[in-house]
């Protein structure tokens, strides 16, 4: 389903009389337009399938990790349709196939293109990879600021939101999954 802009464009205008403001003054004339096309790109994720990016994989042996670090996103939390942005690692041990390494990111975009919560997002992407790979484990960590949490409510700037999902060796190895938060968090 493509998105309905000319519904968007009216909801925006209602909102924009219901807080005081005047939907016709020159400074707000064109913002339903405009959150209209930022909706539709924010969400884009709603009308794809992030499986797509995980379909052409290579024989490769390979008994170690693989990780994709700092993959930069930005979502939407779904309580207060307010930004959330941060880094997704991403770790799998291969089991004779490999995927090549910009499509974990891809999945990442097409997964944070839609609204949700961090944990469902966190949830989704291992879900994906091991359906799809099925290598013998995977490690997801997710950390993000959450608007709705640094510019309304409590107001705390700087905390960070941190989700993981392992799966196979990941969760049932403590050396691997050790390795893995060695790697992604070492330094810090």
């Amino acid at each position: 389903m493509d998105v309905d802009h000319e519904r968007i464009r009216r909801a925006v205008r209602e909102i924009l009389v219901a807080v005081g403001e005047n939907p016709d003054r020159e400074g707000l004339l064109d913002t339903p337009d405009r959150v209209a096309r930022m909706y539709a790109e924010i969400f884009s994720g709603l009308r794809t399938d992030p499986a797509v990016h995980l379909q052409t994989m290579f024989t490769q042996k390979h008994d170690e990790m693989v990780l994709v670090k700092d993959i930069e996103f930005s979502s939407c939390c779904e309580h207060h349709l307010l930004p959330f942005t941060g880094k997704a690692h991403i770790a799998y041990l291969p089991n004779g196939r490999i995927v090549g390494l910009s499509k974990l990111a891809r999945v990442v975009d097409a997964v944070a293109r839609r609204p949700q919560v961090q944990e469902r997002m966190t949830e989704h992407v291992a879900d994906l990879i091991m359906a799809h790979l099925k290598p013998r484990g995977v490690g997801v960590i997710v950390e993000a600021s959450h608007s709705c949490m640094t510019i309304r409510g409590v107001r705390k700037p700087g905390a960070m939101t941190i989700t993981s999902s392992m799966r196979g060796g990941f969760l049932t190895d403590p050396a691997t999954r050790s390795e893995l938060m060695s790697l992604v968090f070492g330094g810090k």
